[in-house]
């Protein structure tokens, strides 16, 4: 783990943002580690740090407005458009779907950065560069805090993150014992 991962994850653990007991993930998978970034997320010194080191990674990337998909994305998204200084829209679920609502808008070919909170299998993430396509723009990266597949899950456009773990994932009909064992929780993404 380089020095930037160290202090990524010094952050989460400070900020009670990594947690430990019996989750259910957005994705339905069972797992004994949950990312809640709603924690860190009530430390702007903290959220100002995370969204530099995530510039740092992007400074080679050209984009005009960054797209994060609500909830997870928000915090993190709308401070790394303050930092780079650009357009900050999100989307958000609409019958299940994300959508852009609220009068938000991509012009033809716009460059847009998606950013998001935490990746396990990347479902918002793949929506998000749906939405982008679908309105004429250009999705040209995609950042994101905590990578949980540890460079598993692939998109088509150059990705990012500060963070990459995997933790053992289990479908509801393959829990261990040993985690069913222990009283399920769901956060919340």
């Amino acid at each position: 783990m380089d020095a930037t991962q160290q202090e990524v994850l010094e952050i989460f653990t400070r900020t009670r943002a990594l947690l430990e007991g019996h989750f259910v993930l957005r994705s339905g998978l069972h797992s004994s580690h949950y990312f809640q970034c709603a924690q860190v997320c009530q430390h702007m010194d903290a959220i100002e740090r995370l969204a530099g080191l995530l510039a740092v990674k992007l400074q080679d990337c050209r984009f005009d407005t960054v797209l994060a998909p609500a909830m997870g994305g928000l915090v993190i998204g709308q401070e790394l458009a303050r930092q780079t200084k650009s357009r900050y829209i999100f989307a958000e679920k609409e019958n299940n779907r994300l959508v852009l609502r609220r009068g938000f808008q991509f012009a033809p070919k716009e460059r847009v950065l998606i950013v998001e909170d935490v990746v396990t299998r990347g479902g918002r993430v793949h929506e998000c560069l749906d939405i982008v396509r679908q309105t004429g723009a250009a999705p040209v990266a995609i950042a994101m805090l905590v990578d949980r597949s540890a460079g598993c899950v692939c998109f088509d456009v150059p990705t990012v993150s500060l963070l990459q773990l995997t933790f053992p994932t289990y479908s509801a009909d393959a829990v261990p014992a040993s985690l069913a064992a222990i009283p399920v929780q769901k956060p919340g993404s």
